[in-house]
């Protein structure tokens, strides 16, 4: 389970810098200035920004969740996938505009926080 608690902080990093950076290259030189004034940016860096604003809602839970599975060695493998395997493709939908299974990839996501929450019950 502990693998899979490092690939969710690996998801966070790649939606907090990785997606966002490469959506903003063209703002290389403001990156790396003293920031006073604001970048023009693209949709797709605003849709990232977003995406990363909907995994902080739910990454919290699932990491408090995961650790209270290690803690208490209750199996929480099959929902801690399933969570991940939702974010992702969350990710991918968001990024592309694809609304109804974004939706859906977030029902299923929560979904998957009841499961772990439920086996720790």
């Amino acid at each position: 389970m502990v693998n899979l608690i490092v690939l969710g902080c690996l998801l966070a990093l790649v939606q907090l810098w990785i997606i966002p950076a490469i959506f903003n290259l063209n703002n290389a030189k403001w990156m790396t200035s003293n920031r006073d004034a604001e970048p023009t940016v693209t949709a797709t860096y605003k849709r990232a920004i977003r995406a990363w604003k909907n995994l902080q809602e739910t990454f919290p839970i699932f990491l408090a969740l995961a650790i209270l599975g290690v803690i208490t060695n209750t199996d929480l493998i099959f929902a801690m996938q399933l969570w991940l395997v939702f974010r992702v493709v969350h990710l991918i939908t968001y990024m592309t505009s694809l609304n109804m299974l974004r939706t859906l990839s977030w029902l299923g996501s929560l979904v998957a926080l009841f499961m772990m929450g439920l086996a720790l019950i």
